[in-house]
């Protein structure tokens, strides 16, 4: 299909509600920093309200993850989930609607120079990403200092994906289909570095059980299988938003060491450690949205979400 007409189907009434949606979030890329923080924190409040099956998965994750809270910091710590991912939706639309350079005196990036040792040695890199609320305003921040490819799952609407693509290449070198493994281990070997975030559930078939927050987790065994692929180094990136909503923090840890060990579920639990480290520094900013624990170890186990 040419540009033209693909551009053209577009204009269907199917894809205008997805229209108002792109142009909301050209709006919400330029509102002044406090308003946008408040925009996000009233999407998020809304969002705890009235989104009953998000709310219920993200109260199973978090009594599953923190059972050392009791049951008020619980409470509080879904609220401030939906309030971070609500701010969340306002610095994706920065991050792709905007030049990150605006945003350049608002970062605070440590652990570069582990990063500048694999350049340095014209390596290619894969980079451990996590799902923060910041994930894609942490990749248009990282941009500013050292370029990557990144890894993504295609969306279901075409128009949206149209969008999201296009902004992630402007971000990143290439967005890549999180299922061309083939595309991935040649950017690698070529020097590139490739931005992979390996911490959802992506079924029993592509998986090995590690723990997570204490619970099994079906976690993703092409990590190792990657790193084993093409010798790169494995360098975990750590991205929050700072307390006080006006800075960013971006960290690189070093490279993981004798990574991977040839044990799958040795490799799976240690990438795991490594995720749960960062998410316990600020657990709010985490996609606890999302069913993180849905495969279960045994298919006979009783399902931990009601949804």
């Amino acid at each position: 299909m040419s540009e033209q007409a693909s551009a053209t189907r577009f204009l269907h009434p199917r894809y205008w509600p997805t229209w108002l949606a792109i142009g909301a979030m050209h709006v919400g890329a330029w509102l002044p920093w406090r308003l946008k923080l408040w925009v996000g924190k009233l999407i998020g409040l809304a969002a705890w309200r009235f989104a009953k099956r998000r709310r219920r998965i993200t109260e199973t994750n978090i009594r599953l993850c923190f059972p050392e809270l009791d049951d008020e910091r619980q409470r509080r710590l879904v609220r401030d989930t939906f309030i971070a991912n609500g701010i969340g939706i306002l610095e994706t639309a920065t991050g792709w609607c905007r030049d990150p350079e605006h945003l350049r005196h608002r970062v605070v990036f440590e652990g570069q120079e582990h990063m500048a040792r694999v350049q340095a040695e014209g390596k290619g890199a894969l980079i451990i990403g996590i799902h923060f609320s910041t994930l894609d305003l942490g990749g248009a921040l990282h941009s500013l200092f050292f370029p990557a490819d990144v890894v993504y799952r295609p969306h279901d609407n075409a128009l949206f994906e149209r969008f999201m693509t296009r902004a992630r290449n402007r971000i990143f070198g290439t967005a890549i289909d999180r299922h061309d493994l083939r595309g991935v281990v040649r950017r690698i070997k070529s020097g590139h570095h490739v931005w992979y975030s390996p911490d959802q559930d992506f079924g029993r078939e592509a998986s090995v059980f590690a723990p997570f927050f204490g619970v099994e987790a079906a976690t993703i065994k092409l990590t190792a299988k990657i790193a084993r692929m093409t010798g790169a180094p494995v360098m975990p990136l750590i991205f929050h938003r700072n307390p006080d909503d006006y800075t960013y923090r971006l960290e690189y840890l070093p490279a993981l060491e004798d990574f991977p060990s040839g044990d799958e579920v040795a490799d799976a639990t240690r990438i795991n450690a490594v995720i749960e480290a960062a998410i316990r520094r600020h657990p709010e900013q985490y996609l606890w949205l999302h069913r993180r624990f849905k495969t279960r170890p045994n298919k006979s186990d009783p399902k931990l979400y009601d949804v």
